[in-house]
């Protein structure tokens, strides 16, 4: 089965949802899938307003229906509500064909954070959005209740994981620092809440891995704290391996990615007691959660880095692929490619060999979260 996913978030952009699809399109080869992406590559781009480093692209509609047909994929998927998947949608409403969504960030708040725009209006917009697709997944339970108790329709969970063999202990960095160290990592917007981390009195050192709108306010602000700047790949897994404790200050991400990151380095994790954490380590005895974050930061110092490591192992991108799959299986459609043959029913087949293997239910990653 071949896939195509439109995105508005690709490389060069460094965020839970490029490596979640970058590792997705990875795992789904181990099940005889193939995922090609649709994004911005190609089209003219602006600057995102209040983030210039963020870019949207120009699409024309001739050109997003010309590369949709010259990937002749089986089945849709768009995972993100920016131009390029407001395109592919018009394009697949246009035809009548199915597709799926993903709701992946939490833009009615990120919006609200910047300008005077009510989060009804933005909640409406992006449910009018996921209401013609067959399926809008989302990463946690808490996210379903939320968007369900704001009249989202055909939500399924799709969890994510880590790569639990670029993320580990051994490659750790020294840092020359005071310890301990806390860190954090991740984009330095204000949605990220990171001033509330480095506000806190807290022994040792803290560290900032990442780049964003307001990094230079913060560094001008909070001298004593160490910036590294953008980080990627076994550098960035160093670094987080070399911390104390992960302090994970949003109160919007969706997930949050990097906190199973650094876990996979032998890292507790500090946040506060909301969607994301409560679902990735609540109730679990490798992070502290509290609204009062230094307490949480200097309660997770006594948690065990052993524990952290195998609560991680237990999370992989394959299961997080497979649960993937059998979603967007559910519009795949009969598409010739080449010299091989695909019949129509191809996706119901590979979702059925899917789901006899052992997936995470809703319940079950309930359980493991709170």
């Amino acid at each position: 089965m071949r896939v195509l996913i439109a995105t508005d978030a690709w490389h060069p952009q460094v965020n839970g949802v490029v490596r979640t699809l970058t590792s997705l399109a990875e795992a789904a080869k181990g099940v005889g899938v193939s995922i090609e992406f649709l994004n911005h590559e190609g089209f003219a781009t602006v600057p995102l307003p209040t983030y210039a480093n963020l870019r949207l692209a120009i699409p024309s509609f001739g050109e997003i229906a010309r590369r949709i047909e010259a990937s002749n994929p089986d089945a849709i998927h768009i995972a993100t509500e920016g131009t390029i998947g407001f395109a592919a949608r018009a394009y697949c409403r246009r035809r009548g064909r199915p597709f799926t969504t993903s709701y992946t960030t939490c833009f009615p708040e990120y919006i609200a954070a910047r300008a005077p725009i009510p989060d009804s209006l933005s909640y409406w917009v992006l449910r009018g959005f996921h209401a013609a697709a067959t399926v809008t997944m989302v990463s946690t339970p808490s996210l379903m209740t939320q968007l369900s108790e704001r009249g989202f329709q055909n939500l399924r969970m799709w969890t994510r994981g880590v790569d639990t063999d670029l993320f580990a202990p051994h490659r750790m960095i020294s840092l020359d620092l005071p310890r301990p160290i806390f860190l954090t990592a991740g984009r330095v917007a204000i949605e990220k809440n990171v001033e509330a981390f480095l506000s806190l009195d807290l022994p040792g050192s803290k560290v900032v891995i990442g780049e964003g709108p307001q990094e230079a306010d913060l560094r001008r602000r909070f001298p004593d704290v160490t910036f590294l700047g953008l980080r990627k790949g076994a550098e960035l897994a160093g670094l987080m391996a070399a911390a104390d404790v992960f302090v994970f200050p949003s109160r919007t991400d969706t997930f949050g990615i990097v906190q199973l990151e650094a876990l996979a380095c032998g890292v507790p994790v500090a946040a506060y007691p909301v969607m994301g954490p409560r679902d990735v380590v609540g109730g679990s005895v490798v992070g502290v959660l509290d609204e009062d974050l230094r307490a949480a930061c200097l309660g997770a110092l006594k948690l065990s880095r052993e524990a952290c490591r195998d609560f991680a192992l237990g999370r992989s991108w394959a299961a997080s692929a497979r649960q993937f799959i059998t979603h967007v299986s559910r519009v795949a459609v009969h598409q010739p490619h080449g010299n091989t043959h695909h019949d129509a029913g191809a996706g119901s087949h590979i979702a059925a060999s899917i789901e006899n293997q052992n997936l995470p239910t809703k319940e079950a990653y309930r359980g493991r979260c709170h």
